[in-house]
């Protein structure tokens, strides 16, 4: 049994490892819905998904010393937009990685352990014995489905640390400061606000030093900091889906 964190990630109800010994005879299902996402209104993304999500969602950042970039898929607590009453991912919009994984991650097996392992989640009905898509073959050697699941799982890490190197530079640099939002409607008393997440600060962006700005090209950070920033603009869009007949203005 995987050793259990004091709280599990998001999306994730019991964790336990793959094993040939133990799940040699089980598969995977296909899944046809995403309803375990519904009641988020925020999904984990990596810097390598910023161009993606920026077409759909605000990129905003959680607070916290150690902060992550953040896909809003609503703007209410318990409430996506982009999940429909069957469970679908709507409005042909990018599905995060970080849902596209489940129910499987990479974890430490115990606190002191030097390597990641595969790892899911049994309480989804996802994985389990006498699925289709096997997970080990007659030899109990890995198939494809599982050499692709694993695959999957080692490139989210690897845009995890990308992401953490990313995060790290902003707070270094001082760029992030509280945001917020505002909307307002004809017909709207008092604008809607909204609060409660990490944003760049336009000013200090653009009072960096020289050298600074420049290294933030060279690296490519500069351009995922307009990515966030020009995705801002779908907090509107968001509140037109939530709000339908009332453009936002």
């Amino acid at each position: 049994m995987a050793s259990q964190p004091a709280q599990l990630p998001l999306f994730y109800n019991n964790l336990i490892p793959l094993t040939s010994d133990l799940h040699a005879d089980w598969g995977i299902g296909s899944r046809t819905e995403m309803s375990f996402a519904r009641d988020t209104h925020a999904v984990p993304i990596t810097v390598d998904e910023f161009v993606m999500c920026q077409r759909n969602y605000p990129i905003v950042f959680s607070e916290g010393a150690e902060g992550v970039p953040l896909a809003l898929v609503g703007l209410r607590e318990g409430e996506n937009l982009f999940v429909d009453a069957d469970g679908n991912w709507t409005r042909d919009a990018y599905i995060p990685a970080y849902i596209r994984r489940h129910p499987f991650m990479l974890a430490r097996l115990t606190p002191d352990a030097n390597v990641l392992s595969l790892v899911f989640d049994d309480t989804t009905g996802l994985v389990g014995p006498d699925l289709e898509s096997k997970l080990f073959d007659a030899d109990k050697q890995p198939t494809e489905a599982t050499k692709n699941i694993l695959q999957f799982c080692e490139q989210f890490e690897q845009a995890i640390a990308r992401t953490k190197s990313f995060m790290e530079e902003l707070n270094k640099l001082g760029l992030l400061m509280d945001g917020q939002a505002q909307i307002q409607n004809p017909g709207m008393e008092q604008p809607a606000t909204f609060a409660g997440f990490k944003m760049v600060d336009e000013q200090k962006l653009q009072n960096l030093r020289g050298d600074q700005a420049r290294r933030m090209v060279q690296n490519g950070m500069l351009g995922l900091v307009y990515a966030h920033l020009f995705s801002l603009s779908q907090m509107r869009n968001l509140f037109s889906i939530a709000n339908p007949g009332m453009a936002a203005a």
